[in-house]
């Protein structure tokens, strides 16, 4: 049996292996799995988001369904269904679901891991 911590390579990676507890998202980290991109699929209710963070490389998010209020910097911008946005590397950012249904949304890390940094409180822009 593969554990967790360990490459499933090839193959098909289920989805409850991706699954963050106590969530409908999913996780993937590709360096577990031989990937050079993380990603998260999103599917979060209306009013939830992360809180405000940045990450020393580019994200690129991609609506899937519903719409995104989403702060990159001092700008914030609406993204709908179909919508693409680009957050540079280093660049504070978050996003809100605020539509009135789910929003599912998948979140492209150009790293092979996550790496985080949270803010403790809204730095300007």
């Amino acid at each position: 049996m593969v554990g967790q911590d360990e490459p499933t390579i090839p193959g098909v990676i289920p989805a409850d292996r991706l699954r963050m507890a106590g969530s409908r998202t999913l996780r993937f980290e590709g360096a577990q799995h031989g990937s050079g991109v993380s990603f998260f699929l999103v599917t979060n209710a209306p009013g939830q988001g992360p809180v405000l963070h940045r990450h020393p490389y580019s994200e690129t998010w991609s609506v899937i369904d519903g719409e995104a209020t989403i702060r990159i910097g001092e700008h914030e911008v609406v993204a709908r269904t179909g919508d693409t946005a680009v957050v540079p590397p280093d660049t504070w950012h978050r996003f809100t679901n605020t539509g009135d249904g789910d929003l599912r949304m998948i979140c492209i890390h150009a790293s092979p891991v996550m790496i985080q940094e949270n803010a403790a409180e809204d730095p300007p822009g």
